[in-house]
């Protein structure tokens, strides 16, 4: 006697998105079928809805998830049990056929590319619907996207996954639609999209405010010279990389600092309403993480998780640190992608890779929404590339082909090579040596939009953008940080002028701003006037910051220059 059908009846209460998209696949019968959906949004309820409906009216007779990484297929199979479909999550290649106790299995990609013979073959024997999830991922390489192809083809069904921007590559993802567009380009068609603002709007996801830290950073070369930089400030793509290599280094001052701070916005996030919160350090190698584990308990006197992939164990470790009250944990790649853990309400960005694919699948593990007015805070270097990434979280980009070769943002070849510690020739020593680095709060941003200005690590100005409260709608987070911006100007007004009045003497004539402290007062000038275009019109401010660049050209306000600024200031002027 085979599985017992999945009853609908007893299915969940499905959201908005999740019913309009249902009723458009069930509406179109079509073979194929592409899902875009932010990370949070509920991308599994829905896939497991359709295959409960195909199930029970007999279209399918099994089901395949394909998933990315074997830690997702206990989380695939854990989901479904929930709702009565029994997935075999421990399916192998040489098993050739599940048991009959199980409507289907999830596999990984790795597994589809190494035997896509053995899918097929199951695939062919019963009427199947395969779910890809992350399907991106059968673009990675032309072995798992031609073993996707050839263990999938027979299917009846194929339900499509994403969560997150496509690789730009000329690989072609086995099943998507692609059509050409006005530039001749072949571009991926979603059947239904949902995305980060529409799932922020209904209050699926939450607000995610982030917190860009610079400091000065100092380095010896292989040819011992001494280097000094200031993150955040213009400089060519080697020094960045090697600056942020400085910043990220556990024997600096940045990560502690900067971990002490993360650490009070949790404390804030726990006694405001968020009891359970817990934070996330992402590491960009192992020797890293179990570094920053130790900082953690240096820090808070408590121990840190640490997830590495590789080592046995570390699924049932996330699952019990999804569950447990612990605050903190550590990972390099294992929780960037898929991984539920809704506790997760702090992160820091402590990573060198910066590729919009990752930054998007790492911000995803903290957006997942619980309850009204829950807030995430995401620490990161301030870093370019990264504050643009931060400033277009609801950015949306489709799967092109053909389109000319270019870096998307920072280069991360470069900075792979600049992070790797080579040997000298014939000398046991590092080319590259971080001498200090320390923490400064570079700007807060929100919804497209950066506020505040510098603020010294453990300052009371610092604390008071730790404090705000965890639990605020997006607007009240909005309103709240524009307050907090102009308290802080005020109290540098005031103390400029009691210093003024102790000296009496004629005011000195004022010196020449450097670069970075016009652009810093042009990106106030121009938030300002953003809000007060928001107040009169009740547009979102990253709308308008979006139709500010789209007037005007360039990229978001926290890269732009000074000329951009001003030309955008100019713009919402007249607007």
């Amino acid at each position: 006697m085979g599985a017992r059908l999945p009853t609908i009846e007893s299915f969940p209460a499905l959201r908005a998105w999740q019913r309009k998209a249902l009723v458009e696949y069930l509406r179109r019968r079509s073979e194929d079928f592409l899902a875009v959906a932010t990370p949070g949004a509920g991308k599994t309820t829905f896939a497991l809805r359709i295959a409960a409906e195909l199930l029970a009216d007999g279209t399918v007779e099994a089901v395949t998830v394909v998933a990315p990484t074997e830690h997702l297929k206990t989380q695939w199979a854990s989901a479904a049990a929930r709702i009565g479909i029994q997935l075999d999550a421990a399916f192998r290649n040489a098993d050739l056929h599940s048991s009959a106790d199980f409507h289907g299995a999830v596999v990984t990609y790795a597994q589809v590319g190494m035997a896509p013979q053995v899918h097929r073959r199951r695939t062919m024997t019963r009427r199947t619907l395969v779910i890809l999830d992350e399907i991106h991922h059968a673009g990675d390489s032309r072995s798992w996207g031609d073993g996707v192809k050839a263990a999938f083809e027979p299917a009846v069904r194929r339900l499509m996954l994403t969560g997150t921007p496509f690789r730009s590559d000329d690989n072609p993802i086995p099943f998507v639609t692609y059509e050409r567009g006005g530039e001749g380009l072949l571009r991926s068609r979603a059947d239904s999209v949902y995305g980060y603002s529409d799932a922020l709007t209904d209050g699926v996801v939450r607000p995610v405010i982030f917190l860009a830290y610079s400091g000065e950073t100092r380095w010896r070369t292989s040819a011992g010279d001494e280097l000094a930089a200031r993150l955040g400030e213009p400089m060519t793509q080697d020094l960045i990389a090697q600056a942020w290599r400085t910043a990220l280094d556990p024997a600096g001052d940045w990560m502690p600092q900067v971990l002490r701070a993360a650490d009070a916005r949790l404390q804030v996030l726990r006694a405001g309403g968020m009891t359970d919160a817990a934070g996330l350090v992402i590491a960009t190698d192992q020797q890293s993480a179990r570094s920053y584990a130790r900082l953690i308990e240096r820090v808070t006197g408590e121990k840190a998780v640490v997830v590495l992939s590789d080592d046995q164990g570390a699924s049932d470790r996330i699952a019990a640190f999804s569950v447990s009250e612990q605050r903190w944990m550590v990972a390099v790649r294992m929780v960037s992608e898929g991984v539920d853990i809704p506790r997760l309400a702090v992160g820091v960005y402590a990573t060198s890779a910066s590729t919009p694919l990752f930054f998007a699948q790492a911000i995803g593990r903290f957006v997942r929404a619980r309850r009204p007015g829950e807030t995430a805070s995401v620490f990161l270097p301030s870093v370019p590339h990264l504050l643009g990434l931060a400033s277009e979280m609801e950015a949306e980009r489709d799967h092109v082909l053909g389109e000319p070769k270019r870096r998307e943002g920072f280069d991360d070849d470069l900075l792979e090579r600049a992070q790797r510690a080579e040997q000298a020739s014939g000398e046991l020593e590092k080319r590259f040596e971080a001498l200090s680095a320390t923490a400064e709060l570079d700007q807060v941003i929100f919804d497209g939009a950066s506020f505040g200005t510098a603020a010294q690590a453990g300052t009371p100005e610092e604390e008071e953008y730790l404090g705000l409260p965890g639990l605020l709608t997006a607007d009240q987070v909005a309103t709240l940080l524009n307050k907090r911006q102009a308290e802080q100007l005020a109290a540098q007004r005031r103390r400029r002028q009691a210093g003024g009045e102790v000296v009496a003497a004629p005011q000195p004539v004022a010196r020449p701003l450097s670069a970075a402290e016009r652009r810093v007062t042009l990106r106030r000038q121009l938030n300002a006037l953003v809000a007060a275009h928001h107040h009169r019109t009740g547009l979102p401010h990253g709308k308008i910051h979006a139709e500010l660049r789209r007037r005007c050209g360039g990229p978001p306000s926290a890269q732009a220059t000074i000329e951009q600024l001003e030309e955008r200031i100019a713009t919402v002027q007249s607007l």
